[in-house]
């Protein structure tokens, strides 16, 4: 099932760190690199983020957390919002690690484009790490395409060289 949540008060925090755990476990190095506790150093990685979701992201237009969930599993997660021209930004497209290479992310991405598509035409802009073949390929399977070598964050108005810029145009034709 596609949940749509649009306020910070909605999430159910735990689940949606279960999907990002991988993620968040990841980002410690980057984001306290002098915490020897790795424990201690992936809650603050979490509250960090849930922070970020609470005070920045759900305040920007249209914001919205897309989950698929099944038997009250949250299996894949990704987060659109409107910017630019009326165009939509994508990202943070994660599924739980136990559950990947089971096409929740492709589902996932294609229930949330036939939900924007009733709207009638629309854009979807994202970026993809260059060394992240799979969400790549994920990206591809549901009809987005490279447009720019480099990635573009709508949200910290920046480029990224590690990232390519994908993009899906929806023309109701």
């Amino acid at each position: 099932m596609l949940l749509r949540i649009e306020k910070f008060c909605d999430l159910n925090e735990r689940r949606l760190m279960d999907i990002y755990s991988e993620s968040n476990f990841e980002n410690t190095d980057y984001f306290f690199p002098d915490e020897e506790n790795k424990e201690l150093a992936v809650q603050k990685v979490e509250t960090g983020f849930l922070d970020f979701l609470k005070n920045e992201f759900f305040s920007q237009n249209e914001a919205a957390y897309w989950i698929f969930e099944e038997n009250g599993v949250w299996y894949s997660a990704l987060r659109t919002c409107k910017v630019l021209n009326g165009s939509y930004y994508l990202e943070a497209l994660e599924t739980r690690p136990d559950s990947r290479k089971k096409g929740y992310a492709s589902l996932l991405l294609l229930s949330v484009l036939d939900v924007l598509k009733k709207d009638g035409p629309f854009r979807i802009c994202d970026c993809v790490s260059k060394k992240n073949p799979a969400s790549l390929k994920v990206h591809e399977k549901c009809g987005f395409q490279i447009v720019s070598e480099k990635g573009y964050d709508y949200l910290q108005n920046e480029e990224d060289d590690h990232d390519f810029g994908l993009e899906y145009r929806y023309s109701a034709e």
